[in-house]
């Protein structure tokens, strides 16, 4: 039986002819989305892994559009973390207030997410990009960080609910 979508672009993209079940793989990333929620949790894991900064800053979307405007001082911190990350890391896609907005249709208007992808997004709705023909999910913010520091992710192959 031939390969599904998704089990051709992640095969592609972990440089494997085939993905079978039960294989776990390490694939390379396309992009890497943050929000103002969970990107200042993945920029403190990545302080913690003590690394010399991502892996490429035209492969990641930092996004705040969850407390914008800021709605408290705490919201403001958290996006005052992602700005200075994103400068610090001279982020090419990070969007400032003014220039943001809903990340998951922001990112598909931006040519930022095209069919064949591999994404990774600290966000529930990351998902979303299958509708572009990437491959995407979303994944905590730890796998966030991890992604931003190298590029890659792994996944394994479940044939009843896909890849986990």
């Amino acid at each position: 039986m031939g390969m599904t979508m998704t089990q051709k672009i992640l095969a592609h993209s972990a440089g494997l002819e085939k993905v079978e079940a039960g294989q776990l793989i390490m694939a390379k990333l396309d992009l890497v989305l943050g929000n103002d929620i969970t990107s200042p949790v993945a920029i403190h894991e990545m302080e913690k892994m003590k690394t010399e900064g991502v892996f490429d800053k035209d492969k990641i979307a930092l996004v705040p559009d969850h407390f914008v405007p800021n709605k408290d001082i705490k919201s403001a911190e958290h996006c005052r973390c992602v700005r200075n990350f994103a400068k610090k890391n001279e982020i090419t896609n990070y969007f400032e207030v003014g220039e943001m907005g809903i990340e998951h249709a922001l990112l598909p208007e931006k040519g930022l997410t095209v069919p064949g992808d591999v994404i990774i997004g600290a966000d529930s709705h990351t998902c979303t990009y299958g509708a572009v023909g990437a491959f995407s999910t979303g994944v905590g913010s730890t796998d966030m960080a991890a992604g931003m520091a190298t590029g890659e992710a792994w996944f394994r192959y479940r044939p009843r609910s896909g890849f986990g």
